[in-house]
């Protein structure tokens, strides 16, 4: 018996077409592991991003800091960790991004959640 997963509501599966239409956006992520590409990005995000070929909702994602909308462009979370890092934001910024709430709502959530 053969089973279909149902994606949860909400959230974007990243499975072949995904990593095919964010390819040059994980790219562009990969390079932030040098130190000399991340000082790039911030010297001119917009000239980074078209070197990478990325589409206009990709940029316009980028633009915003809006991680969820890059994984719906095809980023994968664990590339977009190395470009929400140039910011200072970590893995709680992003939950909270995806929950809706605060980063502090969203920790607050994370300790009940252990007990």
């Amino acid at each position: 018996m053969t089973t279909t997963r149902q994606p949860v509501p909400g959230t974007t599966i990243f499975d072949g077409g995904q990593a095919q239409k964010g390819y040059a956006l994980n790219k562009m992520c990969m390079s932030f592991n040098d130190a000399a590409n991340r000082a790039a990005f911030v010297r001119d995000e917009d000239g980074y991003c078209a070197r990478y070929g990325l589409t206009p909702q990709q940029r316009e994602a980028v633009r915003h800091r809006n991680v969820l909308a890059l994984i719906a462009a095809g980023g994968n979370i664990y590339y977009l960790a190395k470009f929400a890092g140039i910011f200072g934001l970590d893995v709680q910024d992003i939950g909270a991004q995806q929950t809706g709430v605060s980063k502090e709502e969203f920790k607050a959530r994370l300790v009940a959640e252990g007990r």
